[in-house]
C-alpha cells in the first residue's frame, strides 16, 4: 500500500491478488473505462483499495453474460445510487436475461444429477 497525499492507494499488483485476477485483467478493466488509476511519479498505476469490490463486481458481471460496455452503463447506477427509465429498463432485461440463464443451467444440473445417480451403481 502506498499513500498519496493522505489517501492508501494500492498497486496494480495487489489490486489484482486482492480481487483474484491477473495483473492484464486489471489493466484491460481501465482500458474498458470501468476502473480508473493514479499514477505514481514513476507511473505505476495506483488504485484506492476499494477497487478490489469494484473488480470482483466486473467478475461477476462477465460470468453472467455481461460485456464490457453494458458494464460500463451500470457503473453510474452504482456510483450515483439511482436511474432514470431507460437504466431500469436495461438492468431489468439483464436480470431476465440471467434468470432465464440461471433456469437453464438448474436444467442441465437436473439432468446431470440423473446420469450420475443411473451410473452410479454401475462399475
Amino acid at each position: 500500500m502506498v499513500e498519496v497525499g493522505q489517501v492508501p492507494l494500492v498497486r496494480i499488483g495487489d489490486l489484482a491478488r486482492s480481487a483474484g485476477v491477473s495483473v492484464r485483467a486489471v489493466r484491460y478493466y481501465e482500458q474498458q473505462g470501468l476502473l480508473s488509476a493514479q499514477r505514481s511519479a514513476s507511473g505505476q498505476r495506483l488504485y484506492p483499495p476499494e477497487a478490489a469490490e469494484r473488480v470482483r463486481f466486473f467478475q461477476d458481471m462477465f460470468a453472467a453474460g455481461l460485456s464490457s460496455r453494458r458494464i460500463a452503463e451500470l457503473l453510474p447506477c452504482i456510483d450515483l445510487g439511482h436511474t432514470d427509465a431507460e437504466q431500469r429498463h436495461m438492468l431489468q432485461a439483464e436480470r431476465e436475461r440471467i434468470r432465464e440463464r440461471v433456469t437453464e443451467l438448474q436444467s442441465a444440473l437436473r439432468r446431470l444429477d440423473q446420469i450420475i445417480e443411473v451410473t452410479a451403481t454401475h462399475p
